[in-house]
């Protein structure tokens, strides 16, 4: 092959698979996480992070620079990282550890259980990589991890949306007694929340975003950003599009659900960044099932009950049905057939 002619073929890299979530122009905030726990703790001495060979890729980085001698480097053991986290938490100290979310949910889910939550110790687990947010396949796909943590008892579980979401999290957490999963987004983190009047973050509470007739989007993490989005969308056909945003997981904010699909007939839709199995969507059908509340119609916007691709994120997300378009298109062929 001529230079000629090879400098005019496509380069391939590996930077559409680990790219930020962020679309082309859309207002990022760098690093909310790291900045924000460095923030929290300069007051809080108690506070330690924690990370198992990952500081620079969950944003803990930060926290390292900023306090060595409260940070601690296990290495690539998360079984170790757990365990670890929860003596120190018996010793009243607040341990961050971070971690993928696949290293941090399936490789060391037993000592979360058994050393965490079942003593109820004082462990907040942010974990990166949240569903389909790397296109590195299934080894770094934590499209389940919502399902697994949802049966741990007395495990609090937080999906953020954005940069604010996070930022207004992490103080909160630090304060809620007990153990917290919270799925982190990391490096250049979209930023939509602080354009809704009188948004902020509360622990264990839904928030309507946006009020709308014929359709209620049910969303948490980066979805929310996505109904957002598909609701101006639909909005320039005179469809309205309600979105109800429930970072936090469990508990579960029922009382809100129940109300905003009870308050008139329309389409509920619940969109996830996880697997249609076990996460916020058959919590919420579950909800309307057991208060006796019907919805004038129900679908499931998350991601298939399957080992997904490798590849570019943005080729992933419309080929699983979590991008804009493919999410507008979608409620739109459920609307013709309601």
């Amino acid at each position: 092959m001529s230079q000629a002619v090879a400098e005019k073929k496509l380069r391939l890299t590996t930077s559409a698979m680990i790219a930020s979530i962020a679309s082309e122009g859309q207002r990022t905030r760098a690093a909310p996480f790291g900045k924000a726990l460095v923030d929290y703790a300069a007051s809080r001495p108690e506070v330690v992070g924690m990370t198992a060979d990952l500081a620079k890729y969950t944003d803990l980085h930060l926290f390292a620079q900023a306090y060595p001698e409260r940070f601690f480097q296990m290495g690539m053991a998360e079984q170790l990282l757990m365990g670890a986290a929860g003596g120190l938490a018996k010793e009243g100290r607040v341990p961050f550890a971070t971690t993928y979310a696949v290293f941090g949910t399936r490789r060391a889910y037993d000592f979360i259980h058994q050393v965490i939550a079942e003593e109820n110790l004082n462990v907040k687990i942010c974990c990166a990589l949240p569903g389909l947010t790397t296109g590195y396949g299934p080894s770094h796909q934590a499209t389940e991890d919502l399902a697994m943590m949802r049966g741990v008892p007395g495990l609090t579980i937080v999906d953020p949306c954005d940069a604010l979401d996070i930022e207004q999290a992490v103080p909160q957490i630090a304060e809620h007694p007990g153990p917290v999963y919270m799925r982190l987004l990391r490096g250049q983190v979209p930023l939509v929340l602080d354009e809704i009047e009188g948004y902020r973050f509360e622990l264990g509470k839904a928030k309507m975003l946006r009020e709308g007739a014929d359709v209620l989007v049910i969303s948490s993490g980066i979805l929310t950003m996505r109904a957002l989005e598909v609701a101006a969308d639909l909005q320039r056909d005179n469809v309205g599009v309600a979105v109800l945003h429930c970072p936090t997981i469990k508990p579960l904010d029922e009382a809100t659900i129940v109300a905003a699909v009870g308050a008139r007939p329309r389409l509920v839709v619940v969109a996830e960044n996880h697997s249609v199995i076990g996460g916020l969507g058959e919590a919420v059908a579950s909800a309307l099932l057991r208060h006796r509340v019907q919805p004038a119609g129900f679908q499931l916007a998350g991601l298939p009950d399957a080992f997904l691709d490798a590849g570019a994120l943005p080729t992933l997300h419309d080929r699983y049905g979590i991008s804009r378009e493919v999410l507008g298109q979608r409620i739109r062929r459920w609307l013709a057939h309601d």
